[in-house]
């Protein structure tokens, strides 16, 4: 039976450079139960190592966590990979490692890539340039992510930077992705009056959290019969009764 369920599926951890430090796996699960989440995605850039310590807190607080990532095109355009189980994610991460550009990160310019458990300890630090565009094609990207199982959106269409709007100025043709997701400060009628590139594809608002108090601060609310990928991805094409609230 159907119910709704509220989702922020764009999450960064402290693997992210540019996210907090604070974004560990009870931080993140925790803030998301208090505000009222009930599915969250992992989402950091071009890696997915911190996602199953996520997963482990999340079931500990009955909050579903999805495997995800936000990969950058070689054109630089983010987009959300969501999945159901951390091997689908994995499998992409070692794809996005075998195409990322080379060179280490340097912290002092773009910040730490902590890799940590579920108790919040530090395990590593990520030297790979998680910050960079891979050589993979959005194309590349977007067909990826849909044969290993997940779903492909379009992460933040309405922002100038690292969005597929705002680095190419339009929507490939025949381009397969579930959706395109907008930033929390616009409006859906704003967005499609804003840009009528959109017209024919579901929008989502998520929060792209990159410290606690942001997470939240955009979310999306679905009618479905479970927390999953397969539910989420009905919702979006409208089907079985799944939708978009």
């Amino acid at each position: 039976m159907v119910r709704e369920f509220r989702a922020d599926l764009h999450i960064h951890t402290c693997l992210s450079p540019c996210g907090s430090l604070e974004m560990s796996p009870r931080t993140v699960v925790r803030e998301a139960k208090k505000r009222g989440i009930e599915i969250i995605a992992v989402c950091d850039h071009n890696s997915a190592e911190n996602v199953l310590p996520v997963q482990r807190v999340g079931k500990l607080e009955g909050v579903t966590v999805l495997a995800g990532m936000e990969v950058t095109s070689e054109e630089e355009v983010h987009v959300l990979a969501l999945f159901d189980h951390y091997e689908n994610a994995s499998r992409l991460q070692e794809i996005v490692y075998e195409h990322l550009q080379p060179g280490e990160n340097d912290e002092a310019t773009f910040g730490p890539q902590v890799v940590v458990n579920e108790e919040d300890e530090v395990l590593a630090m990520s030297m790979r340039l998680l910050i960079g565009a891979t050589t993979l094609s959005i194309n590349e990207v977007v067909d990826t992510v849909r044969r290993l199982g997940g779903l492909a959106i379009a992460s933040h269409v309405d922002r100038e930077s690292f969005s597929l709007l705002g680095q190419l100025g339009f929507i490939p043709e025949g381009l397969a992705l579930d959706a395109l997701e907008i930033s929390p400060r616009m409006k859906e009628g704003e967005a499609r009056s804003k840009f009528p590139q959109l017209h024919g594809y579901p929008l989502v608002t998520f929060s792209d959290a990159h410290s606690p108090e942001e997470i939240g601060n955009g979310s999306t609310r679905f009618l479905l019969d479970a927390a999953t990928v397969a539910e989420i991805g009905k919702a979006l094409r409208g089907e079985d009764g799944r939708r978009i609230v």
